[in-house]
């Protein structure tokens, strides 16, 4: 029997065929290769790429991931490649996140004509986004803009920004050609810098923003018993040297709460984990986690909680997992502290959050 990643035995990676998610796939093929695997790349096609309908009509939760799970299950790909921030919070039996690799900045950031920042844009300039989280955020700010619902992948967004149609027409837009009929978009950096067209970026909105759980990571998703399996050691050796550590915790404090919460990616609420290391004279390596969440609600009112904790990481496995509880329990600590100041019945997650 051939070794998964071998010549005889290509690693078939499932990915959704938009071209930021290509393009990330694409990156993670080229790093397993490096690490002599050998890849081949599927596409699948999901109800997000399809249904033209707006993110929250969709239930926002999981309308990209559905279809490569199935497909995982199905044995049509042995891996998958996730924008985490679209990856459900619960799991699927059978099924693992066996890497996440380092994620870059998680900032939002605005797109605007005639470089304008968003303290420049005049009022009742239209700004579109997809994201209630990104929507409510924005209006708290700059109630005066006019937010406009929008779909469709990352260049297609850029093409909806006047003077940057043909910009987006040379990235590849999904369908038709740029309507330029907005004065911004608000959109992730971590996606325009995987596609090579950060300049495009007006303005960092990092400090009026709070990203979605898991925004500019990636999940490399496969199944477990493949893992365990004598022709899957080699994967999953690989798939452990991919993982960071950082990212990990980083995140998983980020999704256990919004898993305590409910909430998907359709859900009024920003969350941002970050992992600060300190070196020292022992084995291990220390390291503070911070922690901010935010609800906005249907009024504008807003709730934010922040809070941290100290990990330990050293080289045994009882010791990261040490580190990770510590990390997710943190998330359930701010996911107990939002809904103790109202977050619940302000903007109403439970409902936000049924289609899972």
């Amino acid at each position: 029997m051939h070794m998964i990643g071998s010549a005889q035995r290509p690693l078939v990676i499932g990915t959704r065929g938009s071209k930021l998610a290509l393009t990330q796939t694409q990156m993670v093929a080229a790093d397993l290769e490096q690490r002599g695997l050998a890849v081949r790349i599927e596409t699948f096609v999901t109800e997000g790429d399809t249904n033209r309908a707006s993110l929250s009509s969709l239930g926002g939760v999981g309308v990209f991931a559905a279809a490569l799970r199935v497909a995982l299950l199905e044995g049509r790909c042995d891996l998958v490649v996730h924008s985490l921030k679209d990856l459900p919070t619960v799991e699927v039996p059978g099924l693992v996140v066996a890497a996440i690799p380092a994620r870059v900045n998680p900032a939002d950031v605005l797109v605007a004509r005639d470089g304008l920042r968003l303290a420049d844009l005049p009022a009742a300039a239209r700004v579109g986004t997809g994201s209630p989280r990104r929507a409510r955020q924005l209006a708290a700010v700059r109630p005066d803009l006019s937010l406009v619902d929008i779909r469709g992948n990352v260049p297609t967004r850029i093409g909806r920004v006047r003077g940057l149609g043909t910009r987006a027409e040379q990235i590849g837009l999904d369908q038709g050609r740029a309507k330029e009929d907005l004065d911004a978009v608000v959109l992730a950096r971590a996606g325009l810098r995987r596609l090579g067209v950060e300049d495009v970026a007006t303005d960092d909105l990092s400090e009026t923003i709070l990203p979605a759980g898991g925004q500019g990571a990636l999940a490399l998703e496969t199944v477990a018993d493949g893992l365990a399996a004598e022709e899957g050691r080699i994967l999953a050796q690989t798939l452990r040297i991919v993982d960071d550590e950082p990212t990990r915790l980083e995140v998983s404090a980020e999704r256990a709460l919004l898993r305590y919460l409910e909430a998907g990616c359709a859900a009024p609420l920003g969350v941002r984990g970050q992992l600060t290391w300190e070196n020292n004279a022992t084995e291990l390596l220390a390291g503070v986690l911070e922690l901010r969440a935010r609800v906005v609600g249907d009024n504008g009112e807003s709730v934010e909680v922040s809070g941290e904790t100290t990990v330990l990481l050293g080289t045994d496995a009882d010791q990261r997992d040490f580190a990770l509880a510590a990390a997710e329990q943190l998330g359930v600590d701010l996911a107990t502290e939002l809904l103790a100041n109202g977050a619940g019945e302000m903007a109403n997650l439970q409902a936000v959050s049924r289609s899972k």
